[in-house]
């Protein structure tokens, strides 16, 4: 019964060693297979990415833009909290 554990334990082993080594055949015969896939479409990178980071930079003006006005609007609030605040501000340290 003991043998016949470790032979199913040794054809496991087998097994998984012999998946990985497939694995690594498949990923290796892919890449090389897709190797010209990847230079033909060069051309198509090196022309989009221009406008891909156009994009980028307009995007990140607009993410400023809108914090700064965000910023803009909460200046006055704060104001007008601190001008509320004041008297009782003042009240509490007296009376302290």
């Amino acid at each position: 019964m003991f043998s016949l554990l470790m032979a199913l334990v040794m054809f496991g082993v087998i097994a998984v060693v012999v998946l990985a080594v497939a694995a690594v055949l498949i990923k290796a015969a892919l890449h090389v297979a897709l190797f010209p896939l990847k230079l033909l479409l060069l051309p198509l990178k090196l022309l989009v990415l221009p406008i891909v980071a156009v994009v980028v930079f307009v995007k990140l003006l607009v993410l400023f833009s809108v914090g700064v006005v965000i910023f803009a609007l909460l200046i006055p609030i704060f104001i007008l909290i601190a001008v509320i605040a004041a008297p009782f501000v003042i009240l509490a340290a007296v009376a302290h």
